[in-house]
C-alpha cells in the first residue's frame, strides 16, 4: 500500500475516535441525569403506593439482578456482535423502562420491570450499557490516556447524576401547582423514557464496527486468571455497596430523619456533584502512587466515615459524615476500569468487562433486600455498618493480591 495512504487512515483514525469520545460522554450524561432522578423517586413511588423498606429492597434486589443478567448476556455476543446495535438496544430499554413504570402499580409488577429494565437502585456505573461504552471507549484511548479519558467520562456522569438529583424535587413543585404525587412521579418516569430515546440518536452516531475491527475480540484466554480474581474482589465490594444501595439510603434518610423528597434531592446533588470532582483527582493520584493504591487508600476512610453516619445523633452530623464519604468513595471507579482494561489484551477487553461488571451486579443484587429487613431492626443504621466493614476488608484483600501487577504506565517504576 501507498506510504501517503496508510499515513491517511492512519490520521483518520484517531480524528474519529477524537469525535466518538465526547459523544459517548453526551451520552453518558444524558443517562446519569435520568438515573439521578430515578433512583430517589424509585423509593418515593413505592412509598407513595403504600409499600415498606422490605418491598423496596426486593426490588431493589430485582433490579440489580435483571441488571447482571442483561450485562452477562450483552457480554457474551458482545465480542461476536456491532457494538453500535447494542448501544441502540439497551437505549431503547431505557425508554421502555420508564414507560413502562407509570403503568403498574402491583408490587411484583414493579418488581418485575425492574428486573427488566434499566433503573439502577444503586446508581453508580452498573448497567448494560457501561461494559459497552467502556469497550469502545477503550478502543479509541491510549494507554497514557486511557485513566484520563475514563476519569471525565465518570466525571460527566456523576455530574450530570447531581444535576438529576436536583430534577427530584419537580413532583413537589408539580403538586403545590395542584397535581397529584402519583401523577408527578409517573410524568417524571416519562421522562427518564426520553433521555432513553435521546441517547439512542446518539448512539446512531456510532460508527459500524467492521469485520476488522470485530475479528479480534474474544472471550477471555490469556487473562482469564486475573480478570477471574478481580472479578471475585469486585463482587465482595458491590455485595457491601448493596446493603446502601443509593435507593436504600434514601429511604434510610427519609424514615430516620424525615427528610423531605426536595431535601434528598439538594443532598444527592452535592454528593454526586463531590463524586464528580473526585473523579479527576483520582486519575491525578493514580500517577503518582498508581492504579490499585489509589483504588484502595482512598476508599478505606470512605467506609469509616459511612459506619460513623449509622451513629450520627443528628440529621445534619449524618450529612457531614456521608457527604465527606462522597468525597472519597468513587475516586476507584475510573481506576478499577482503567485497571481492569490495562492488565488484559485488547482482544480480551469487551469480555472483561462484561465479567467484571456480571459478579459485581450479581452479588450488589443479594444485599438489598437484606438491606430493606435491617432498616427495620432496632437500629436501622446497621446496613451502613456491615457495608463499611465488608468494604474495609476488600480493600486490604485488593491490596494484597494485585500490588505487584502493574499496568503499562507503571511498569519500570
Amino acid at each position: 500500500m501507498d506510504r501517503s495512504v496508510t499515513e491517511t487512515a492512519t490520521e483518520a483514525k484517531p480524528a474519529a475516535a477524537n469525535g466518538l469520545i465526547p459523544l459517548l460522554y453526551v451520552a453518558r450524561g444524558l443517562r446519569g441525569f435520568g438515573d439521578g432522578f430515578a433512583i430517589i423517586l424509585l423509593p418515593a413511588y413505592m412509598t407513595a403506593l403504600g409499600y415498606d423498606a422490605i418491598a423496596v429492597g426486593i426490588v431493589a434486589t430485582a433490579s440489580l439482578l435483571g441488571t447482571a443478567l442483561l450485562t452477562l448476556v450483552t457480554g457474551w455476543i458482545a465480542p461476536r456482535h456491532d457494538l453500535r446495535r447494542l448501544l441502540i438496544a439497551g437505549a431503547g430499554l431505557m425508554a421502555a423502562t420508564g414507560i413502562a413504570f407509570p403503568a403498574v402499580e402491583h408490587v411484583v409488577l414493579i418488581g418485575l420491570v425492574a428486573f427488566v429494565g434499566t433503573i439502577n437502585a444503586s446508581g453508580g456505573d452498573l448497567g448494560v450499557l457501561v461494559p459497552l461504552e467502556h469497550a469502545v471507549l477503550a478502543q479509541r484511548a491510549t494507554d497514557a490516556r486511557r485513566t484520563q479519558v475514563f476519569a471525565r467520562y465518570s466525571l460527566i456522569g456523576a455530574l450530570c447524576t447531581a444535576l438529576g438529583s436536583l430534577a427530584a424535587a419537580l413532583p413537589d413543585i408539580l403538586v403545590a401547582a395542584g397535581g397529584t404525587q402519583l401523577a408527578a412521579f409517573r410524568l417524571m418516569f416519562y421522562a427518564y423514557a426520553a433521555l432513553g430515546i435521546a441517547c439512542a440518536v446518539l448512539y446512531r452516531q456510532v460508527p459500524h464496527a467492521s469485520g476488522e475491527e470485530r475479528a479480534p475480540q474474544t472471550p477471555l484466554g490469556p487473562s482469564r486468571g486475573t480478570v477471574y480474581k478481580l472479578a471475585a474482589l469486585f463482587s465482595i465490594d458491590s455485595f457491601a455497596g448493596g446493603f446502601v444501595a443509593q435507593s436504600l439510603l434514601v429511604l434510610w434518610l427519609f424514615e430516620r430523619f424525615d427528610l423531605s423528597l426536595s431535601a434528598a434531592g439538594l443532598f444527592f446533588f452535592w454528593s454526586n456533584t463531590l463524586s464528580a470532582f473526585s473523579y479527576p483527582v483520582a486519575a491525578w493520584i493514580a500517577k503518582r502512587i498508581g492504579l490499585v493504591n489509589t483504588m484502595v487508600f482512598t476508599h478505606i476512610p470512605s467506609s469509616i466515615f459511612l459506619i460513623l453516619a449509622a451513629f450520627s445523633p443528628n440529621l445534619y452530623v449524618a450529612l457531614g459524615l456521608l457527604l465527606l464519604r462522597s468525597a472519597l468513595s468513587q475516586m476507584d471507579v475510573p481506576t478499577r476500569t482503567s485497571y481492569v482494561m490495562a492488565v488484559v489484551t485488547p482482544a480480551e477487553r469487551p469480555a472483561a468487562a462484561s465479567v467484571t461488571a456480571v459478579p459485581r451486579s450479581l452479588a450488589s443484587a443479594i444485599s438489598p433486600a437484606i438491606s430493606g429487613a435491617l432498616l427495620m431492626t432496632a437500629f436501622p443504621g446497621l446496613p451502613l455498618v456491615v457495608c463499611g466493614t465488608l468494604k474495609i476488608a476488600y480493600d486490604l484483600a485488593l491490596l494484597y493480591s494485585f500490588r505487584h501487577i502493574k499496568p503499562p504506565e507503571e511498569q519500570g517504576r
